[in-house]
């Protein structure tokens, strides 16, 4: 019996909200400050981050290898490499159309195919983000539409080329290695 095919009573680790404030309200994080009753009665306080959320996309093309991107995060002062992906507009927008908005303002592609590849959860101690993971195939080149201020190089890559430089820890955005993975899996295993 696999781990996810347990039941768990977790009734006894849930907090509850006593109270929230607002700390910080950016253009695309908002910072919550609340107070939380303990399963052990004992009070004690979470920050969290909300987002609208995101999507991201692992676009193969049909001889196998995957439109990637190059760009700088500063949060982090460096270039790296990752696969396309960008925000939700509202935490009500579709993920689907949000990933066909991105693949095509970012690399130009379109495409026929989208298999949903589930959710991604990067930091879960401290936002609500989740990540809508999607594999489309059967792409054509167009052009692109890059917002203001975006700024990335395009490129592609095969995806056991891609599989190793995870492994080596050379790619370490966890969206791309996440997708990475999973998309390896799906496809060796289509064969």
């Amino acid at each position: 019996m696999g781990e996810m095919d347990k039941t768990y009573n977790d009734k006894n680790l849930a907090e509850e909200k006593v109270s929230s404030k607002e700390i910080f309200k950016g253009v695309l994080l908002h910072v919550f400050q609340d107070t939380v009753k303990l399963p052990n009665g004992n009070e004690t306080l979470r920050e969290y981050i909300t987002h609208n959320g995101a999507v991201c996309i692992i676009p193969i093309t049909d001889d196998g290898k995957v439109i990637m991107e190059r760009q700088f995060r500063y949060p982090v002062r460096k270039v790296i490499s990752e696969i396309p992906a960008g925000k939700l507009e509202s935490k009500e927008e579709d993920p689907l159309e949000a990933a066909k908005r991105e693949l095509m303002e970012e690399t130009g592609y379109t495409a026929d195919t989208w298999i949903d590849m589930g959710w991604y959860m990067g930091a879960p101690a401290y936002t609500d983000e989740g990540v809508k993971m999607f594999m489309a195939k059967g792409l054509k080149k167009g052009d692109r539409h890059l917002d203001d201020d975006e700024f990335l190089n395009v490129y592609t890559e095969s995806l056991d080329t891609l599989f190793d430089l995870v492994m080596k820890g050379e790619i370490k955005d966890g969206k791309t290695i996440v997708a990475v993975l999973k998309a390896k899996y799906m496809l060796d295993n289509e064969k």
